[in-house]
């Protein structure tokens, strides 16, 4: 919920968590034919140019083969195929351990009248694909500024999620308590304590949290996104909103603009009414007509979607919608509980006693007793399903340091799951899929390769001369390289303009020198998603002579 604040009790439906890409490993399975000799194994490995057989199953007639190196996977596996003794040529893939975190949320079953019965009370986790996106990253060193009415920074789990906290509210510029209970709500769906043991897991897990009270007036949301830029956020939530019609400030417009400059990801709540308006900074973040342009906007502008997987009857809709999370279980009220389940404040809070709001709200009558605390509460709104989408922009960026914050914002679209099969004003581009995209953005190797050639003799009286490089493909952690996929040699003569002499897929070539000639010889490596090693500064290996002597 962003401008309304609503609650009472509620949970739904869960689908089995989708499995999470495995890792491959480097090597390939070979399963030789039945009838080929029991020793062939080693003569096939040696034929096709694997230098040894890394693992072997003898009852199965299975190997495990690895290229030697500088040679590619895929021409190692075209050889054995091609080989009258094999049967089967397979990429090795790497499991992982599942991981399963405590929070008990996660697995308690929801009671509310009219809910799907064996529906846990954290529901959403599972049908976002969190469990997924958990086993790709659980969040360590992730960061989410959250702007908004403050936070309750005891709550379990809240208390050791902070990472930094300011208020820019004008009323109470010196805390950041939450006497409004709205950004204790959002703060825990993105990085409730995940493992803790007690309440739920937030949508980053292990996340940490930039805490940053606002009174939403424009200078205090532009204060507020600068601070948190400055002090590392990797997302920022705003579950907040003008009412539609309002032009947005040049101060928002510009604190905005710095934050994508900076690479860092900004999701905003769209409006919980029935409107096509969004208001600021949902409509900045995805302008009015550019919802179907995945390339389009500058960040995530989110509307609720219900367990049913339509979109919730009071959120916003149109073409300022780049997709939906889950805000509610009956998007309608019709049924089951009518809120999602989260953090609450210890105090009596706004939002119990009503009266916020034009025209005022009635007490929210949302706090519930969970495990035998009463600091929960069961809230609704495109409030609550913003931080999930903030959440897991942070996860990414966390991730994939090499990304920028406008192509993380296309992959979560690109792997929003669509009821639909396209883009609609109602979901935008789906609804968060956040396992699917936290393994898109494990698969996204934007990082060069590096190469470079070995020594050569300053001085030689030899015609040819045998230059030899090497390369890697390394990403960061969690980031699957793509592999080298080629080289470039490049050579300057004389003191001349470098030239590229060839490109190749191997390591070593014999290069014909002239007498009386100077050479200076370097690489760029590219890799198989197509980055490209820049030219280094100096050549790194250098002929200063060839002797006019006589030699081969």
């Amino acid at each position: 919920m962003r401008r309304a604040l609503l609650a009472a009790a509620f949970v739904l439906v869960i689908a089995p968590p989708a499995r999470a890409d495995d890792a491959a490993t480097g090597r390939l399975l070979v399963t030789l034919h039945p009838g080929a000799a029991p020793r062939a194994a080693a003569a096939v490995a040696a034929a096709a140019g694997a230098p040894r057989i890394d693992l072997a199953v003898p009852r199965l007639r299975l190997v495990a083969v690895r290229p030697a190196r500088g040679r590619s996977l895929r021409a190692l596996a075209a050889r054995l195929r091609a080989d009258p003794r094999v049967a089967l040529v397979e990429v090795e893939h790497r499991a992982r351990l599942r991981y399963d975190p405590n929070d008990p949320a996660l697995t308690a079953t929801e009671t509310a009248p009219g809910t799907v019965p064996g529906i846990p009370v954290e529901w959403w986790a599972g049908r976002s694909g969190f469990q997924r996106a958990w086993d790709v990253s659980r969040g360590d060193g992730a960061v989410v500024a959250v702007i908004d009415s403050g936070a309750d920074t005891s709550h379990p789990d809240l208390v050791d999620r902070v990472a930094g906290a300011a208020s820019f509210d004008g009323g109470d510029p010196g805390s950041v308590a939450d006497d409004i209970g709205h950004g204790t709500h959002v703060a825990s769906l993105a990085c409730g304590a995940g493992d803790n043991g007690v309440g739920l897991a937030g949508a980053g897990l292990h996340c940490k949290l930039l805490i940053v009270k606002s009174d939403l007036s424009d200078a205090s949301v532009a204060g507020a996104i600068v601070w948190s830029v400055d002090h590392g956020a990797d997302a920022i939530n705003m579950s907040f909103g003008t009412d539609p019609g309002v032009r947005p400030s040049h101060a928002v417009r510009n604190a905005i603009d710095y934050a994508v400059a900076h690479r860092v990801v900004l999701a905003a709540a769209a409006a919980d009414e029935h409107v096509a308006e969004q208001g600021y900074p949902a409509d900045l973040l995805q302008p009015t007509g550019t919802g179907r342009n995945v390339d389009a906007g500058k960040g995530l502008s989110v509307t609720a979607a219900d367990a049913f997987d339509r979109r919730a009857s009071f959120a916003g809709h149109g073409s300022q919608i780049s997709l939906a999370a889950y805000g509610a279980y009956d998007g309608t009220g019709a049924t089951g509980p009518p809120g999602i389940f989260g953090a609450f404040t210890t105090a009596t809070n706004q939002l119990e006693i009503g009266g916020i709001g034009v025209p005022p709200r009635p007490p929210c009558a949302c706090r519930t007793i969970f495990a035998g605390d009463l600091r929960y509460a069961y809230l609704k709104g495109t409030s609550m399903a913003t931080p999930m989408v903030a959440a897991t922009g942070a996860l990414m960026r966390h991730l994939n340091p090499d990304l920028a914050a406008l192509e993380i914002v296309r992959l979560i679209k690109q792997t929003a799951r669509r009821p639909a099969g396209v883009w609609t004003g109602q979901l935008g581009w789906g609804i968060l899929d956040a396992g699917a995209a936290l393994v898109a953005a494990a698969a996204d190797d934007r990082r060069a390769p590096v190469s470079r050639v070995a020594s050569l003799p300053a001085r030689t009286r030899r015609r040819t001369v045998t230059v030899r490089w090497s390369g890697t493909d390394a990403a960061p952690p969690g980031i699957r390289a793509s592999g080298i996929s080629r080289y470039e040699l490049w050579r300057s003569t004389d003191g001349g303009r470098s030239k590229r002499l060839f490109t190749t897929r191997g390591t070593a070539r014999r290069i014909a020198l002239r007498r009386g000639g100077r050479y200076a010889f370097y690489t760029v490596a590219i890799d198989h998603a197509g980055n490209r090693e820049s030219p280094p500064a100096r050549a790194e290996a250098r002929i200063d002579r060839v002797s006019r002597a006589s030699g081969r």
